[in-house]
């Protein structure tokens, strides 16, 4: 008797192996189909045999009267995992990693984003599980042992033939085969900067393993390494490369525009999800943004300037504004590097005698900022017990809100004579780009029938509007005339969509390109008393936000020995710098394509900035890709580098 149970559930351990690896294997291959729009037998050989790795090394360390539920368990897990990476990807264009699971605890708070990304087809990844349920509930309803004598009984001949050759060596050796065939396609596409390429040609699992190796590499590279070092081959790659045009004398052309702004306040608005296409655009002759509009004609207003956010979004750009370095794309900024003493915007204003603060309408815990404003130097900050909530939408206080309590705090530093860089992230304009009715302040036509476009336009209309309320409380409390005030997007808020691409075009009457246009934010810079605005059309990123705001506030960061990913805008012949979230590791921007890497350069595709059409002659610009990748790797390296901060 005991031998025949034990048979019976030897077979029924074979049967479920069998049947969780197959089910692994399809969603492994939904998976695919979600992320590259194909399914291949390379891809269909790399994804099976990490799952089959999978699946043996459950088999050797599962008791033999567990593996049911083991097993069961961990096909919902995977299910879910798998479910959530497809949320991931469609929101990011990006291939999640282990790491990206230590901030799901961010997801409760941007909850209304989530919900516009889901589709039925991602319930595939539950069907057998779904299935499974009611299947369940009947046969238990019949009897526990009569379910599991039929199971076991019937369907398994396959398993009950062969089971005497399938034993625990067996196992382990497949194991070990599919390990070492895995790490083969592990090591090739360790060459393959592109993660989505890279991705795509060893597999999801393998992907996971080959991030945590070359983080694992690069991080005991760096532990051997001196920031000094590191520093000095920073400057040597940036003294290469012609950013700006050098006199007959081979010796850099003088700063303009140097100390513009010297002694003045600095206020720095973070536009939540605004791009640059509303500015100066009208639907049914009504201007989408009146207040940037006229700001900018009397300001500095850079047209051609692209978000560098890495995996913390809205914190990244914070990050990357105050500091001008890369985020490193492999966790948030905030919640990797915030133990570290980092140079930035705060900290060179304080030798100036500058206090500064930050001002955010949602919980400093959001995306570790509790730790990264301390890091960053910034002396204060204010988040939601310090607003009345106005209830405007899942964050709570609306813009307006927000600047009414910045203002009061500004007002008291006036008075007192006290300098101050004042940081305000606003989130009116996040995303699901929900607007109350008594705030709307622009009639959208029922010919935008995009909802997502329709609701995005009230929502960037709104936020421009609560610019303007604070401008005019600004000049009401004598602040405007001793201010210098920067806007900028922190990244955009409409996927790459034809139909938003063509209602766009037809509704506004701009050009517009999802691939080139989603990645374009605004950057206007207003200094005090300045009447005549400038249209910059050097391309730019957000790294070089910092240099040509010092450079206005009259700080020189080469006197400083402030070590700078970015350049000023202002003193600019020529630009490259780098992307890697959102497009893949590789991609950058110079003065005239977006370019985005296939396996490497010479599979990459590139975009006119102009045009927006395909550039097909790339040679010309190998050197750029070159240039940004290693200023890049270096980056990392620098912010790795950095000391820990006392707490």
């Amino acid at each position: 008797m005991f031998k025949s149970t034990n048979t019976r559930r030897q077979t029924s351990s074979r049967a479920l192996f069998i049947v969780l690896f197959v089910l692994m294997l399809l969603k492994l291959s939904l998976l695919r189909y979600f992320f590259f729009n194909n399914m291949s037998s390379l891809g269909l050989l790399t994804d099976g045999l990490a799952a089959l790795t999978i699946v043996c090394v459950l088999d050797l360390i599962v008791p033999l009267s567990w593996k049911r539920w083991v097993y069961g368990g961990f096909n919902i897990l995977f299910s879910l995992i798998l479910f959530a990476a497809t949320l991931y990807n469609a929101q990011f264009s990006s291939v999640p990693t282990y790491t990206a699971l230590s901030e799901l605890g961010q997801v409760a708070q941007v909850r209304g984003s989530i919900g516009p990304l889901i589709r039925w087809q991602h319930v595939l990844f539950f069907a057998d599980i779904i299935l499974a349920v009611p299947i369940w509930l009947i046969r238990r309803r019949r009897g526990s042992g009569g379910y599991r004598n039929q199971y076991n009984e019937s369907g398994l001949t396959f398993g009950r033939n062969r089971s005497r050759y399938w034993g625990k060596l067996g196992v382990a050796l497949t194991a070990a085969f599919c390990m070492i065939w895995s790490g083969s396609f592990i090591v090739k596409g360790e060459a393959i900067d592109n993660e989505l390429v890279r991705a795509e040609n060893i597999g999801f699992l393998n992907y996971q393993v080959s991030s945590a190796i070359l983080t694992s590499k690069e991080n005991e590279a760096i532990a051997n390494g001196n920031i000094n070092e590191t520093i000095a081959k920073i400057n040597a790659l940036v003294s290469q490369y012609p950013y700006q045009k050098k006199t007959d004398h081979d010796t850099p052309v003088k700063a303009k525009y140097f100390g513009q702004a010297k002694g003045s306040n600095l206020i720095v608005i973070q536009l939540e999800s605004f791009q640059n296409f509303p500015i100066h655009a009208s639907l049914n002759g009504q201007e989408l943004t009146p207040v940037l509009n006229n700001l900018a004609k009397e300001s500095y207003y850079f047209s051609h300037i692209f978000q560098q956010i890495g995996q913390g979004n809205t914190s990244d750009a914070e990050f990357i504004s105050n500091t001008s370095i890369y985020p490193t794309g492999v966790v948030p900024m905030s919640a990797g590097y915030s133990d570290r003493d980092l140079p930035s915007l705060p900290k060179l204003l304080a030798k100036e005698g500058y206090e500064s603060e930050t001002y955010h309408a949602n919980d400093v815990t959001f995306w570790n900022r509790n730790k990264m404003y301390p890091a960053l130097g910034f002396t204060r900050y204010y988040d939601k017990p310090s607003f009345t909530n106005d209830r405007f939408n899942d964050f709570g206080p609306s813009d307006e809100e927000l600047y009414r309590v910045g203002v009061e705090k500004m007002t008291a530093h006036q008075a007192a004579k006290q300098p101050f860089y004042a940081q305000f992230i606003t989130a009116s304009s996040h995303s699901p780009f929900t607007v109350p009715t008594d705030r709307a302040r622009i009639e959208i036509p029922a010919t935008v029938t995009n909802k997502l476009l329709h609701d995005y336009l009230q929502a960037i209309n709104y936020t421009d509007y609560a610019v303007g309320q604070l401008i005019h409380e600004l000049k009401a409390n004598g602040l405007w005339d001793n201010t210098t005030l920067v806007l900028y997007g922190d990244h955009f808020g409409l996927p790459e969509d034809k139909e938003i691409t063509q209602q766009i075009q037809d509704h506004l009457g701009i050009p517009y390109d999802g691939k080139v246009s989603r990645f374009n934010i605004p950057l206007i810079i207003h200094t005090p008393k300045q009447t005549k605005g400038e249209v910059i059309e050097q391309p730019g990123g957000q790294l070089d936000m910092l240099p040509t705001v010092m450079n206005l506030m009259g700080v020189s960061l080469e006197q400083e020995k402030f070590t700078a990913f970015g350049h000023d805008l202002l003193n600019m012949d020529r630009n490259a710098f780098g992307i890697r979230y959102y497009l893949p590791t590789g991609s950058f921007v110079n003065n005239d394509i977006l370019f985005i890497p296939g396996a490497g350069f010479d599979d990459g595709t590139a975009y006119s900035l102009k045009t927006y059409e395909p550039v097909t002659n790339i040679e010309p610009y190998r050197s750029d890709y070159e240039h940004v990748l290693s200023l890049m790797k270096l980056s990392d390296e620098y912010v790795k580098l950095l000391p820990k901060r006392v707490p």
